[in-house]
């Protein structure tokens, strides 16, 4: 597990794919597809993929004995580096194939933690990939020192444990103890996302998140609504054509001259079987998602697979508690399935659109605001003088219909948000 974490980035590994169809699952390929583009996102080349269609996995190996060999004899032909199985392995499971085959094995999970940790670039993200790492490896540790000498103890006492087991026990200290920090720190920066979080809602701007399978397009709408609507290039996030191509949260403030700006924030991408511990370490970073006022679920509508995609977000987000958000589908990439001479087209809560050339863009905006400001009340102030922060305040957030000075004071007509209304009642003018 040490040789996976410490591979070298900067080389191109060869590794074998491996796949087991259990009771001929339909999604199977699919999973074996994506399991490929997995290893292509950690930049290796796929050399080989053996699949086996069993009806439960082999609990000592997941795949047969006759398939162990099989693996064997492509290790040693082609040369690999490793060999990435399609489904999370036990530790028995995986300290028998270790010890068969002898490169080292990667599961699912390790792969996605493997891609999320090149990916982690602020504080946080390396913290939570660290986290969600240890988590994997505390149970897996004894397939992890087999290859150390172990001899039988006449008590239960450390001390009279062989090598392999006391450094398996001091591993597991280790490892204990680091995760113990790791939460105590991911803690203390939750803390901090909080009380940014509580700015945020003070300014009582509208929250609006980005959330959908890994490489829909996500970050390349929340550059071209930046590009269109705040025009400051050191505020776009990195967009490329693969999975998981950015993991750290951004939040953006979305201006427009009608005073009805929100915040949009792009979320790390969902994929299936995303491991659990990811979920949970991400939880703090997710958690602007759970305090949307709208989300904008993205889906690559030319993916053939779009469907089952969008029920992976909707299983993630009920993970997350925040499946009953209002939400516009935002169905990308439909300029590749669809006659551009069709779109955009506004279908219900769903929008046909191409975030890559913008098509669609101010009749997605529309959406949003028609959702995240459909509760504004209009009504007339009149604002004393010495309270003139009250009519900057309503000038900046809020639509302003109509601003006449009186000698009692400011009197303004304004469309605001229900709160600011509520806020400032005392001020209303009662019309005739």
């Amino acid at each position: 597990m040490n040789e996976i974490n410490n591979m070298d980035q900067t080389e191109i590994s060869r590794v074998l794919l491996v796949g087991v169809n259990i009771d001929d699952n339909p999604d199977f390929k699919t999973a074996m597809e994506e399991l490929e583009s997995l290893a292509e996102a950690c930049e290796m080349e796929v050399a080989a993929i053996i699949e086996q269609n069993l009806s439960t996995p082999n609990p000592a190996f997941y795949i047969g004995s006759g398939k162990v060999r099989e693996v064997q004899e492509a290790v040693s032909q082609m040369d690999l580096d490793y060999v990435i199985f399609d489904e999370t392995l036990s530790p028995s499971q995986l300290k028998n194939l270790q010890k068969e085959v002898g490169v080292p094995i990667m599961d699912r999970t390790n792969l996605i933690l493997e891609i999320f940790s090149r990916r982690a670039k602020t504080r946080e993200a390396r913290l939570q990939v660290e986290s969600a790492n240890l988590q994997y490896m505390l149970p897996r540790l004894v397939g992890m020192r087999e290859a150390l000498g172990r001899q039988a103890g006449a008590s239960g006492s450390l001390s009279n444990k062989g090598t392999g087991e006391k450094q398996i026990e001091l591993d597991r200290r280790k490892i204990e103890k680091r995760i113990s920090e790791l939460r105590r720190e991911l803690e203390a920066i939750e803390h901090d996302r909080n009380t940014q979080r509580k700015r945020r809602n003070q300014s009582a701007l509208p929250q609006v998140a980005l959330v959908g399978y890994t490489n829909a397009g996500k970050s390349t709408l929340m550059n071209k609504m930046v590009e269109t609507y705040v025009g400051k290039e050191e505020k776009m996030v990195m967009a490329k054509d693969m999975l998981f191509a950015t993991l750290d949260t951004t939040v953006r403030k979305i201006t427009q001259n009608d005073k009805k700006d929100f915040l949009l924030s792009d979320t790390v991408g969902f994929i299936s079987k995303l491991p659990h511990g990811l979920v949970k370490a991400f939880r703090s970073t997710l958690d602007e998602v759970r305090y949307a006022d709208l989300l904008l679920e993205v889906v690559d509508a030319s993916d053939e697979h779009y469907r089952e995609h969008m029920q992976v977000t909707a299983e993630t987000l009920r993970e997350l508690g925040a499946e009953k958000i209002p939400c516009i589908y935002v169905m990308n990439k439909a300029d590749l399935v669809m006659p551009e001479t069709e779109l955009p087209k506004v279908d219900g809560d769903k929008i046909f659109m191409s975030a890559l050339d913008g098509c669609g863009l101010q009749e997605l905006l529309r959406m949003i605001k028609e959702r995240v400001f459909s509760g504004n009340r209009e009504g007339s102030f009149l604002i004393p003088y010495e309270k003139g922060e009250i009519v900057g305040y309503f000038n900046d957030h809020a639509t302003v219909i109509s601003q006449e000075y009186l000698a009692e004071g400011v009197r303004l007509f304004v469309s605001c948000r229900e709160s600011d209304y509520a806020k400032y009642k005392e001020y209303l003018i009662l019309e005739d």
